[in-house]
């Protein structure tokens, strides 16, 4: 029943939507309903399937510049809050980090640069405040701003967001890469606090989940990262953490042809951590 509904696969890459995505539109179309404006209500959900083709866009951005580095998109996944590209891995080296984190905002950027010039070139109004005259101009006016928006909020120093993970890539530049995560982690703890603050106040309870998405998850990568160290640490220590299960290798092991440390589990190798 609860099963995440796929689209298509766009490049190649399975895109969904969450089950609990459909909870936003059908929300937005009551509440425009209810106050007797059906038109205004098929409005805003035009407008919420605009802005979530918007993050999907951002989204193939990501996937598409870690491709580049070699790295595989499992799939992209559409929520309430947004849209998530989970990759196989974050590339290791800063300058490929900063570019995946990069990719999505320029996405955002290239499509302000598209629909800007043609509002302009119709006649429409792009001011924050311009009074549209048709639902078409209303709409683009939307697209324009919401991709503002989502640009300015991605870039926020809010780790595991774009704007944190650029935070990061710069940061580990000069210092190691768990030092980097950890202080950028405690950055974006600061985030979600304010985030979760200003959800109470008001009273807007997609902000408080989005507190508590970018706290969770920006300790849970911090964790994995401080593993990642710890256990090529502990294999060069204590010897190769080695078990089978039958004939199935569970452990660290160093392999020369990688030039790298790789975790196997029942014999499928899982990590993989460069010297």
């Amino acid at each position: 029943m609860f099963r995440s509904l796929e689209l298509g696969r766009p490049f190649g890459i399975r895109l969904a939507v969450h089950w609990s995505f459909w909870i936003l539109p059908a929300v937005v179309f009551a509440s425009g309903f209810l106050t007797g404006s059906p038109n205004m209500a098929v409005f805003d959900v035009a407008t919420i399937l605009g802005m979530f083709t918007c993050v999907v866009l951002h989204e193939l951005g990501h996937a598409l510049a870690a491709r580049g580095f070699g790295i595989r998109t499992h799939d992209i996944q559409l929520y309430p809050i947004g849209g998530v590209a989970r990759l196989d891995r974050m590339p290791e080296k800063p300058y490929q980090e900063l570019a995946v984190a990069l990719a999505g905002p320029a996405v955002n950027v290239a499509i302000i640069l598209f629909v800007a010039p043609l509002m302009l070139f119709g006649g429409y109004g792009i001011g924050l405040n311009s009074i549209a005259g048709s639902w078409v101009e209303a709409f683009w006016h939307r697209m324009l701003w919401v991709n503002i928006g989502l640009f300015l909020f991605n870039m926020l120093p809010a780790f595991p967001m774009d704007g944190g993970r650029v935070l990061r890539a710069i940061l580990a530049l000069f210092v190691p890469r768990t030092q980097a995560t950890e202080v950028a982690a405690n950055v974006g703890t600061v985030f979600a606090g304010l985030f979760f603050l200003a959800g109470m106040f008001t009273l807007n309870p997609i902000l408080m989940v989005l507190a508590w998405f970018v706290f969770l998850t920006g300790r849970a990568e911090l964790r994995a990262v401080r593993d990642m160290e710890a256990g090529p640490r502990r294999a060069r220590r204590t010897g190769p953490n080695q078990s089978q299960a039958g004939d199935l290798l569970t452990g660290w092991v160093f392999e020369p042809m990688r030039g790298a440390w790789v975790e196997y589990r029942l014999g499928v190798p899982i990590r993989i951590v460069r010297s």
